[in-house]
């Protein structure tokens, strides 16, 4: 009896030495990963899972690379790898370039447009990235004004015959509460060091000096715009002045008729097409969608009993911010 007792005992203890060699053992593991990991250079361009829409001929490594851009155009806007929507195009743009699998990539666009500079960065990582890949443009529901803007970086431009597009011109909005300001007695104290410090001030009208000096800057800004159109679409510039670049929206037929786009069609005809832009029929379609985190996982569980709200989508109407410049329908602004 005594016997089987002090075999039990050393049974225990030898367990309990074994898991505690295993927790120590595991803790040296993670210091000496954490320490490899310290080591290596930090990855400079965040990484995109890819998600598979269609499959491709078999035995091909070829792919096609669908990004997708929708709603407001905004570097204020956080992104889902990086520090906003802007950068998370260029990181996916640049992801699609150094893969030697893609040969070609689909921009499929949704968006009402946005900032100026916003639009432009992306425009502009376009046609880096149509340098080295053809970029088919594909405009779903809506791709107006910084929308459009942006669409104008690719090969092949192509929407569905109801697409929203269009809207070629800018927008810089402002509210005057003067008049509410007298109603309730209030005044709005301003110091500053130059006339033209405060010239989108609500508080009081503007000046004709100042109405001058924006209309200017609205102008520039919009004769880049007409310029990289005119010349994406080999079009004359006065010919769209004169005619479609007036801020009018377009249906994709209007757009088609007009030479705005180069081609109708849905979704899977994006795909062909570029399929046969990169010379990679049976090539496999596939979709960048943020990678896997462990911690976005977990906070799904986090948040689901914390609190039950309805909420709107947030760039169903987008808030525009005073004293900036969009590319944007008219109807877009309060």
């Amino acid at each position: 009896m005594a016997a089987d007792r002090k075999l039990g005992c050393l049974s225990i203890f030898l367990f309990v030495a074994l898991c505690a060699s295993l927790f120590v053992n595991f803790v040296l593991m993670i210091a000496a990963f954490q320490r490899f990991a310290g080591m290596r250079e930090p990855e400079a361009i965040p990484r995109f899972r890819e998600i598979l829409l269609e499959r491709g001929g078999r035995g091909s490594a070829d792919k096609i690379a669908v990004i997708t851009m929708r709603g407001l155009i905004s570097s204020s806007l956080p992104g889902t790898v990086s520090d906003s929507m802007v950068d998370d195009m260029r990181a996916g743009l640049q992801q699609a370039r150094d893969d030697t699998h893609v040969k070609a990539i689909v921009l499929e666009v949704d968006s009402p447009g946005g900032e100026v500079t916003a639009s432009d960065a992306i425009y502009s990582a376009l046609i880096k990235t149509r340098a080295r890949k053809p970029v088919v443009v594909y405009m779903d529901s809506l791709a107006a004004s910084g929308g459009y803007y942006v669409s104008c970086g690719g090969k092949y431009l192509m929407a569905s015959e109801t697409t929203i597009t269009g809207s070629i011109g800018v927008i810089i909005q402002t509210l005057n509460y003067e008049q509410l300001f007298n109603k309730v007695g209030l005044a709005s104290v301003i110091f500053k060091s130059g006339k033209f410090k405060d010239m989108l001030n609500g508080a009081r009208p503007i000046t004709p000096e100042e109405r001058e000096l924006v209309q200017s800057f609205i102008m520039k800004t919009y004769d880049k715009f007409l310029g990289i159109v005119a010349k994406e679409r080999n079009l004359p510039a006065d010919l769209l002045r004169n005619t479609i670049a007036d801020g009018r929206i377009l249906s994709g037929k209007d757009a088609f008729d007009n030479k705005l786009i180069d081609g109708l069609g849905e979704l899977d005809d994006a795909f062909a097409k570029a399929k046969q832009l990169g010379n990679a029929p049976e090539a496999k379609v596939v979709k960048y969608g943020p990678p896997f985190s462990l911690s976005r996982f977990l906070r799904i569980f986090g948040e689901a009993d914390s609190k039950i709200e309805l909420q709107l989508p947030k760039q169903l109407i987008p808030q525009l911010e005073s004293g900036r410049a969009y590319f944007l329908p008219s109807y877009y602004a309060p």
